[in-house]
């Protein structure tokens, strides 16, 4: 019985090793992400861009508490939710860094500045546009299939999770940008929020079409509620009524249309993350979360510290966990992580059609 039962690990050791897999390439779910300055983790830092956030404070809470690229005191959005997966943060896909194991965790394609259109943000100049991401997210499976082959690519792109995180941009650096834009000009806001949709739909079409199969959408948060925009056109510390209005109008119409194209795929391949709801549980009850203050950010200068851009000479909080907002526009490290929470198990709510936690267990369940 001894022989027999030390016999059984040598065997499947050898079936292992003849169908070429080794211990070591057991890991998570591979995790991409797409999207603007709140899911960026550094790629702007290798462009030629106002857009960066490469300079203390930023970083001041992050592991090394030095900048790393993103618009936060520390964590972001994504290295949260990979820590839910079970895996390292992705690297900005930019990176000279990126190296075979780190291709294997996926890749984060996000540029700060950009929007859904492709003309959002170009005042930054060199971001790197939407339709460029998913180029990007082509050219990175080719990469790997030179790698790893192109079926282990297929299903590694298959099953990974995927989030998208874009659209404030084409509010706050497009329409709203001035008080007369172009695009403003061109537009009644409930036309130029049909626009949005209509492209945006393009967009996440397109990303079904290179593989993605689980992909989270955010929709835009409470943006007239941001330190930049009381301090530019709130009244006595009152969110944007205009900017209010515009998020009012595009998310419920981005969550139809995400179950019109899950609908016409036949499969719940697209999930809404009601992030504008989240926010808004801050924003109106902040002391229900530890924090003090929504309307004050933790980094800038002027009204509510929502002046211009978060640098060494800026007023900076000694205590990031009282303030929902880091910056301006972006919030702290721990408003990050109550979200991610809410996109783990948040009930249908704030996810549609449902949470990330359960979206996990089915996909364990099928692959086992």
């Amino acid at each position: 019985m001894t022989t027999s039962s030390s016999f059984v690990p040598i065997v499947v050791l050898g079936l292992v090793l003849v169908l070429g897999v080794t211990v070591s390439e057991a890991r998570p779910r591979a995790f991409f992400v797409f999207g603007d300055s709140l899911v960026d983790n550094g790629n702007n830092n290798f462009l030629q861009t106002v857009a960066r956030a490469n300079a203390p404070p930023y970083g001041i809470d992050y592991p090394t508490h030095k900048p790393t690229g993103r618009f936060s005191n520390g964590f972001n959005i994504p290295d949260f939710i990979s820590q839910e997966l079970g895996a390292e943060s992705t690297m900005p896909y930019s990176s000279p860094d990126l190296t075979r194991d780190n291709l294997l965790v996926g890749a984060n394609f996000a540029s700060a500045g950009v929007g859904i259109l492709n003309d959002t943000g170009d005042h930054f100049m060199n971001i790197i546009k939407m339709h460029k991401q998913l180029e990007n997210f082509k050219e990175y499976q080719q990469r790997m299939s030179a790698l790893i082959g192109v079926s282990r690519t297929k299903r590694l792109v298959n099953q990974a999770l995927i989030l998208i995180t874009v659209g404030g941009n084409d509010f706050v650096n497009n329409y709203f940008l001035v008080d007369s834009t172009a695009r403003s000009r061109q537009y009644p806001l409930p036309d130029y929020v049909n626009l949005l949709i209509s492209r945006y739909r393009k967009h996440l079409q397109r990303l079904y079409d290179l593989g993605g199969r689980r992909v989270i959408v955010t929709g835009t948060g409470p943006i007239g509620c941001a330190p930049a925009e009381l301090a530019m056109r709130g009244k006595n510390g009152e969110c944007s009524a205009d900017l209010q209005r515009a998020a009012a109008l595009y998310n419920p119409q981005l969550e139809q249309m995400i179950t019109e194209l899950n609908n016409k795929i036949g499969s719940v391949i697209f999930i809404a993350a009601n992030t504008a709801l989240m926010h808004n549980d801050f924003i109106t009850n902040p002391k229900a979360y530890g924090f003090n203050t929504s309307k004050v950010a933790c980094c800038g200068q002027g009204p509510y510290n929502g002046m211009g851009l978060c640098l060494p000479i800026s007023n900076l909080c000694p205590n990031r966990e009282l303030h929902v907002f880091w910056d301006a526009f972006h919030p702290t490290e721990k408003a990050n992580k109550l979200v991610v929470q809410q996109i783990m198990s948040g009930s249908t709510k704030y996810m549609k059609p449902i949470n990330l936690s359960t979206i996990l267990a089915i996909d364990n369940f099928h692959q086992d």
